[in-house]
């Protein structure tokens, strides 16, 4: 069985999409219709930068879903791949999730495009500046992590955001927790605790004000029943309902990206191939999870040419 996979915030970078849209007129079809959708020319910034401009996370949460998606419609168009055909399931993280559901015609792209830079409008406004923060805890497993930030709270929201694998934990919240979080990491036996160059405390209660954002916009929008079951972040489990899909998006704002648990669950269904769809991002967690499974990442022309010729 095999499983298609769509990366998150921070596997953006300055060119991305350029090679793919010079390649394939699909590609570039795919961000023109994005531009259209955000009234917004997105594309320049993904190819011209400036960094600061694509990193902004209104930006970047488009962006890295549109070089997925047309990574994926290459694919389709001059290679004659069916996604519902070749894979029995499709899981995204975070805002890869949105991209996961595009792929799988939940959403439409201009759909997609404009719910995702509402997400990332939403997630910045609902704490300001400097207020928050996120760290990354290298060599934790979930427990470790866990422990740490009850520790580190002191009465301030510090929680796991991301269980990514078995050797790294994301937290997330108030700045002065995380920094606590920081500087105790050797006390719970973690090697090393990174503050994370983020504008915004992902993933943690103080996202509530972005999920009512997201609430309102995805009781709004238009979602069809997916081709294939999505691995929900929040669940770390497959849905297909479309009210259930939203009501998980809206919940995974404020909860854990279990990753470690999809991948693992994934692999228990039965899922032995995972193929990461623009980018390079998942596709080493998935190793750490399952170290038994093939995985591979699917980013240039190269890369779609021999995933054609081996599915």
């Amino acid at each position: 069985m095999r499983a298609f996979l769509f990366p998150g915030q921070g596997s953006q970078s300055v060119g991305m999409g350029k090679a793919l849209a010079d390649a394939s007129p699909a590609a570039k079809q795919l961000f023109q219709e994005v531009d259209d959708a955000l009234s917004q020319h997105l594309f320049r910034i993904m190819v011209e930068g400036p960094d600061s401009d694509l990193t902004l996370t209104e930006n970047a949460q488009p962006a890295i879903m549109a070089n997925a998606i047309a990574t994926l419609r290459v694919m389709q168009t001059e290679g004659g791949f069916s996604l519902a055909d070749k894979g029995d399931y499709v899981a995204g993280h975070s805002l890869g999730e949105y991209s996961a559901l595009c792929a799988v015609e939940a959403f439409d792209i201009a759909t997609t495009s404009r719910l995702l830079k509402l997400r990332g409008q939403a997630m910045q406004a609902a704490v300001p500046v400097g207020e928050g923060a996120m760290a990354a805890l290298l060599g934790a497993d979930i427990e470790k992590a866990q422990a740490l930030a009850d520790a580190a709270a002191e009465g301030e929201v510090c929680t796991v955001a991301n269980d990514n694998d078995p050797s790294q934990v994301v937290i997330s919240g108030h700045h002065g927790a995380i920094e606590r979080a920081v500087a105790l990491v050797k006390d719970h036996g973690i090697k090393r605790g990174v503050l994370l160059p983020v504008s915004a405390p992902f993933h943690c209660p103080l996202m509530q004000p972005a999920a009512e954002a997201m609430e309102a916009a995805l009781a709004a929008a238009t979602l069809s029943a997916p081709l294939l079951p999505v691995y929900a972040n929040v669940l770390a489990a497959p849905i297909a309902d479309p009210e259930e899909i939203k009501a998980r998006l809206v919940e995974q704002v404020t909860g854990r990206v279990r990753w470690r648990e999809s991948v693992s669950a994934m692999w228990d269904a039965g899922v032995t191939e995972f193929v990461e769809v623009g980018g390079k991002v998942l596709g080493p967690m998935v190793k750490r999870i399952a170290p038994d499974a093939t995985v591979r990442s699917i980013v240039t022309m190269d890369d779609i040419e021999a995933a054609l010729a081996a599915f």
